[in-house]
């Protein structure tokens, strides 16, 4: 076995069910097997949770909750805090870890893991910021305010391609907001959950912390469809496909329950004819293979102005020809393998409808089958917005050339598509950056000038409009949607007046 999957408590065999200082494992379990996407080889299995399981995980975290909602929001902080360290120990290990089960490469792999250890630190200052407002009442000598309380057991629902840095952006944050919280990761990469379990772990036994603040449960969709009918769960994150999220609201807003959802992107730039083209080279670039295309804010669409379009197409050509692919952990390969032989499929099946409806396939997507393991070439493509793949977001490398001739067209190629997560334009014209920043423009959670689509900072609230779902997760005052709302009105007097001035005499 590899040296840093010891490091990080990873055995042949691993039980993937955790109440934070012990893991369960029910015998009757059946077993998930993780393969790494670079070779296809096994790396090691882990036990799925079964009902019973699940049942102590909730009853757990219930109880947890009791006692941690009563610890002043600071000392939560500070178990977050050391959270954060103990995640700076073990950044190489995790992030060779991140990208050995899911295939991202390893530098990659270690900003995931920073991602982690930045939200830690931000949510420890928020752990000090949690305000409420006062307003003056209408009625004398009343104080009205509000103030925010902690919801109960959190479930966060997070995908394969980032196995472990957006589990941290809703852990984190609903931890220090008094939350308890239960993570069911992707069956995809379910070692990775398993780590940061064991991690977390060491913190939680070392500050004596109740068992079922930080919960592991570890599945395929059966398992995720417990969390979200459970009505003793008030919130549920999840990350993952529109289609999934639709039938997550559906479910849990059946019961009246709280949903943060982000899911599918269909990210755009737009590159004007006052463009650094230097500059928008390589954010194209890294936004378009990095993490072999399969992240949420991965450049799918790139709105290029026509006299500019040839330019830009025959660098970008150049460039792809010559990307290094493979090892994900070898530091000189710049794109790693997909996921799985299904998503190779499904950019094999993208890139056949593409042609169909009459685009062009311009260089790239072939598959690599000299090399063991799910590697593709990147593809660029030439197409109309309006071709139904287009309007689809494919989990895989494909960027599609866009050309228009005026602003307006633009703007109404980038917004015209059902998903609406991140955005960009690359522009050095003030009144092109400015529209695209107004409410006539981007209509994304995200928008971005003169950077990419990829690569979004904790600070910042994340999430998309439209189909992505409109959720928002990390920093600004995503803290909101982790805790309940309460209006408080004092009457200090002596008397009972009524609002609006009505008069009830008894």
């Amino acid at each position: 076995m590899k040296d840093f999957l010891s490091k990080l408590g990873i055995k042949h065999e691993n039980s993937g069910t955790s109440t934070g200082q012990e893991f369960l494992k029910d015998v009757t379990s059946e077993k998930i097997t993780s393969y790494t996407p670079s070779d296809g080889s096994e790396i090691a299995t882990v036990y799925e949770t079964t009902k019973s399981e699940y049942e102590e995980v909730v009853q757990k975290s219930q109880e947890a909750f009791k006692e941690w909602r009563m610890m002043p929001a600071p000392q939560r902080g500070e178990i977050v805090r050391q959270i954060g360290e103990e995640l700076r120990k073990y950044k190489e290990p995790l992030g060779k870890l991140v990208s050995y089960e899911m295939g991202k490469v390893y530098q990659e792999g270690l900003g995931e893991v920073q991602e982690m250890i930045d939200i830690c630190d931000f949510a420890v200052g928020q752990s000090r910021m949690l305000y409420g407002k006062t307003m003056h009442s209408e009625r004398p000598q009343h104080r009205m305010y509000e103030q925010w309380h902690p919801l109960g057991p959190v479930g966060v629902i997070s995908a394969f391609n980032f196995p472990v840095a957006v589990y941290s952006w809703n852990a984190m944050i609903a931890a220090i907001c008094g939350d308890t919280i239960i993570w069911k990761g992707s069956e995809k990469t379910p070692l990775c959950g398993v780590a940061v379990q064991n991690i977390i772990g060491n913190v939680l036994k070392a500050n004596d912390v109740p068992e079922g603040v930080f919960s592991l449960i570890t599945g395929g969709r059966e398992v995720g469809e417990w969390m979200t009918t459970d009505e003793r769960i008030p919130l549920i994150s999840a990350t993952g496909s529109i289609r999934m999220g639709k039938q997550v609201a559906q479910t849990v807003g059946a019961r009246l329950g709280k949903t943060i959802l982000e899911l599918g992107g269909n990210n755009a730039i737009i590159i004007s004819k006052d463009a650094d083209l230097e500059m928008a080279v390589r954010a194209v670039v890294f936004g378009a293979v990095g993490t072999a295309g399969q992240r949420c804010t991965s450049t799918r669409r790139l709105i290029i102005h026509e006299s500019v379009f040839d330019e830009l197409k025959d660098r970008l050509v150049s460039i792809y020809q010559s990307i290094k692919i493979g090892d994900p952990l070898d530091e000189d390969t710049l794109v790693g393998p997909l996921i799985d032989q299904d998503a190779v499929q499904a950019m094999q099946n993208a890139l056949k409808q593409i042609k169909e409806e009459g685009g062009k396939v311009i260089t790239g997507g072939e598959v690599l089958e000299n090399m063991e393991g799910h590697y593709v070439k990147p593809a660029i493509c030439e197409v109309k917005n309006h071709y139904e793949i287009v309007q689809e977001e494919t989990f895989a490398p494909i960027l599609y050339l866009i050309k228009y001739s005026s602003l307006k067209e633009a703007m109404e190629y980038h917004n015209g598509v059902k998903q609406g997560l991140s955005s960009a334009m690359f522009t050095l014209n003030m009144r092109e950056a400015e529209t695209f920043l107004s409410h006539r423009g981007s209509d994304c959670g995200i928008a971005n000038i003169n950077i990419g689509t990829s690569g979004a900072e904790i600070g910042g609230a994340f999430g998309g409009e439209k189909e992505t779902g409109g959720g928002r997760e990390s920093g600004s005052d995503a803290w909101k949607a982790y805790m309940r709302r309460q209006t408080n009105t004092i009457n200090w007097g002596d008397e009972l007046p009524l609002a609006q001035g009505i008069e009830f005499d008894v």
